[in-house]
């Protein structure tokens, strides 16, 4: 009689800015793939009093955060544009003193969130008209501090790799919401649950050193390739066009006389989202 099948035991990882936008829809749809979440915020999460509540400044945090964890998914850190310095202390230190902790802790896998703001002064492509699609390893043109420093944590977690053997998936998350919201956001939106099958598969793809994905579900009006992150194993399976006839009612089509419009960095470029905090 063949022996009864044992599942694998849960994968542990850290779920920085676990009370976030993001790291709330990853809070429901991560253990569905298979892991057991260490949440972390500077806030503390809904309905999860074992939550760690720190900022990434508390180095004692981050080492208790850590330790033992089989990876780490790092969504930490202002989203929007802000001022150099809090920008500075929140993404580009506070980066920095996590990856010091994982680099203490031996070196589980970092899952980076970084952004389509990083190369958010590219213009956008006009693939209907034949052209092609933006790859992973096109100049980078932030268009924001916010920008600057997802730049920078790119730029750390490949330092990381190259010095200690720290591996690091980057992904340049487009727009992660449960339907996109203008018609911009339907060439760069990564449903929810694509959101979590990207994640996943950069958990745990075998040897990845460190590597820059776009983030995206794969959509008819798509901006960037996703050569990378198939590479990685990630298969999306939404796309924003059921959303398309409604927003372009709406909000018609884009028009490249605008600088929000001419650019993959959307208002960023002219009129960034300022952080309320």
């Amino acid at each position: 009689m063949a022996a009864p099948h044992t599942p694998p035991a849960p994968r542990t990882i850290l779920l920085t800015g676990a009370a976030g936008g993001l790291g709330t829809l990853m809070r429901g749809l991560l253990p569905q793939h298979g892991y057991d979440l260490r949440l972390f915020d500077v806030r503390p999460v809904p309905d999860a009093p074992d939550a760690i509540v720190a900022d990434l400044n508390d180095t004692a945090a981050l080492r208790e955060a850590v330790h033992g964890v089989d990876g780490v998914l790092h969504l930490a850190g202002i989203s929007l544009e802000s001022t150099f310095d809090k920008i500075l202390e929140s993404n580009i230190r506070g980066t920095q003193r996590l990856y010091e902790a994982v680099r203490e802790a031996g070196g589980p896998r970092v899952v980076f969130a970084s952004s389509n703001h990083t190369i958010g002064y590219t213009p956008r492509p006009h693939v209907e008209d034949g052209a092609p699609l933006v790859p992973v390893d096109t100049p980078r043109r932030p268009d924001t501090f916010y920008g600057l420093s997802k730049c920078f944590g790119e730029d750390l977690a490949q330092y990381y790799w190259d010095e200690h053997g720290i591996e690091t998936v980057s992904v340049r998350i487009g727009s992660c919401f449960p339907e996109p919201t203008d018609v911009r956001m339907l060439s760069l939106w990564m449903s929810p649950a694509d959101g979590a099958r990207l994640f996943d598969a950069a958990l745990t793809a075998e040897h990845v050193g460190h590597t820059v994905v776009h983030g995206s579900s794969a959509n008819t009006r798509a901006w960037w390739d996703l050569t990378t992150a198939r590479a990685l194993g990630y298969a999306p399976q939404d796309d924003s066009e059921p959303y398309a006839a409604k927003l372009l009612a709406a909000q018609g089509p884009l028009d490249d006389t605008l600088p929000a419009h001419h650019h993959i960095g959307g208002r960023f470029v002219d009129d960034p989202p300022i952080w309320p905090h």
